[in-house]
């Protein structure tokens, strides 16, 4: 009888921690012994899925509809998103292009193992959402880190694709916008990369699960420059949806086939109850509710991005999108590990350290996600004040 120990496989050696559950699991320690924690590391809204929805899956369920869909998702919701890119984008989508996955980290292992071959390399800005760069390395891939800091507004340029770019890359892969900086890509950069990655033969995913989520008059959609793109996207963010994990890709006509054969392999198919209940989003009454909490969410990034500018963090000049302010400390600390632990542990206050989001000056910067109330973000900026004094 063998007496070998089992091993892991060689690329999940590669894979980092997802430090910000660490942030959370430690902040849920201190909650249990009664103390008050302002939650500023969690990239999850505050607010509760919406009454539309949740009434949606009410009805889904009081009609047995708990089976399973067919793998790319029910017909109904994939022509709901396409009605959705027609009147926000005026893009023309068949929903036959369109899958519906267990949450976006559903959409995106598809989109790798679809993709991504051992060996390949695939471009990807630094600093950008730490499952981005573990889902290649999962393939036996190599991520290609393009360091971006805040004079190029945290997005790559074509310069920095052309000089990144090895015999061995297949692809980039981007967001906007962007988990963990808030910034997006324009037009002219979108229309840019699109024709440089088309001449040089790359194909080119966009990560625009914080749509909705804007703070500018124009967010596009990379599916405007192109019909081959890949577009990974999720309900949790602007529709509140995070515990149902529901997201959805968009991809070329030539792999729609093998999408759906993927989709059958890896989850046979979302949850449909969670899909039942999405329709409920796409209706004049929860559109409401959105765009009640976007404004919300815009209220609190001013205050935060003020508050944090006169204590004397380095952020971006404009927030662009999502919930979040990548903010350079560099004035108190070289060590954000050490800086985010410390303002938990002695004043109770959690936020991101930039080491969860790659390694480009990682170090220098925190995550501030504004996902809590006014009343507990100015509670977290006293106690900013007091730990920096």
């Amino acid at each position: 009888m063998s007496n070998r120990k089992s091993k892991l496989s060689k690329p999940m050696k590669m894979v980092s921690p997802f430090r910000v559950m660490t942030v959370m699991h430690r902040a849920s320690t201190f909650e249990a012994e009664g103390v008050k924690v302002i939650h500023m590391e969690v990239g999850e809204p505050d607010f509760v899925t919406a009454d539309p929805i949740v009434n949606s899956a009410k009805t889904a369920m009081s009609m047995g509809k708990t089976q399973y869909t067919l793998a790319p998702g029910i017909i109904e919701l994939r022509e709901k998103i396409a009605l959705h890119y027609r009147g926000k984008y005026s893009v023309e989508i068949d929903p036959s292009r369109i899958l519906i996955t267990p949450g976006a980290s559903g959409g995106l292992s598809l989109l790798a193992h679809m993709l991504v071959s051992p060996n390949d390399g695939i471009l990807i800005p630094d600093p950008a959402y730490p499952c981005v760069r573990n889902f290649v390395h999962m393939m036996s891939a190599e991520p290609q880190l393009m360091p971006v800091d805040i004079a190029q507004n945290f997005q790559p340029n074509i310069q920095q694709l052309k000089d990144q770019r090895k015999e061995n890359t297949v692809g980039i892969w981007l967001a906007s916008p962007s988990n963990p900086t808030g910034t997006i890509l324009g037009r002219a950069e979108m229309e840019n990369i699109t024709q440089w990655a088309n001449q040089n033969g790359l194909h080119l995913l966009v990560d625009e699960i914080y749509h909705g989520l804007q703070y500018v008059v124009d967010l596009p959609s990379i599916l405007e420059f192109s019909e081959e793109a890949f577009v990974v996207s999720s309900f949790s963010k602007y529709f509140g949806m995070t515990g149902w994990r529901l997201g959805w890709i968009v991809v070329p006509d030539a792999f729609i086939e093998m999408a759906n054969i993927l989709a059958q392999n890896l989850f046979i198919s979302a949850s449909s109850i969670a899909q039942y209940a999405a329709l409920g989003a796409f209706t004049n009454e929860a559109e409401e509710v959105f765009e009640e909490r976007r404004i919300a969410f815009q209220q609190r990034k001013s205050f935060l991005a003020t508050e944090l500018r006169s204590l004397g963090f380095v952020i971006p000049r404009e927030i662009q999108g999502a919930f979040y302010i990548y903010a350079d400390i560099s004035r108190f600390s070289q060590d954000s590990e050490h800086f985010c632990n410390s303002l938990l542990n002695e004043h109770h206050v959690a936020i991101t350290p930039g080491t969860d989001f790659g390694q480009y000056k990682a170090s220098q910067h925190v995550r501030f996600a504004f996902t809590t109330s006014m009343e507990n973000l100015e509670l977290g900026i006293e106690k900013l004040k007091i730990a920096l004094k």
